[in-house]
């Protein structure tokens, strides 16, 4: 048992949910939020991982690693809740292979 927990490793390392949540913190961010959602960010949830991965790496406890997986799986999430900005092609155009520029003015 003490060898399966010894080989997993949090999804990222410490210093980068820290540097997450200095800079949800920071004014610049605060500020982009508020323009962009209408709201300050939330960032306890960057501090709260940070500190449990800072505890899964004195003590590899079973709620930490637990914890982070459970935070990672809910940032993916909202990620893919955002539909793309531009729609996908399923086949290329069908003038793909017509030269640019045939039949209008050229510059000179």
């Amino acid at each position: 048992m003490a060898g399966s927990h010894s080989n997993w490793r949090p999804p990222r390392s410490c210093d980068v949910y820290w540097c997450e949540f200095k800079h949800c913190k920071s004014l610049f961010n605060r500020f982009h939020e508020y323009y962009t959602y209408g709201r300050a960010p939330d960032c306890q949830q960057w501090k709260e991982d940070y500190y449990t991965c800072k505890e899964w790496e004195k003590t590899h406890s079973t709620h930490a690693k637990e914890s982070l997986q459970e935070s990672e799986r809910k940032r993916v999430a909202e990620q893919r809740k955002f539909t793309p900005v531009w729609e996908l092609r399923q086949t290329p155009p069908a003038d793909w292979h017509v030269p640019l520029n045939q039949g209008g003015p050229h510059d000179s």
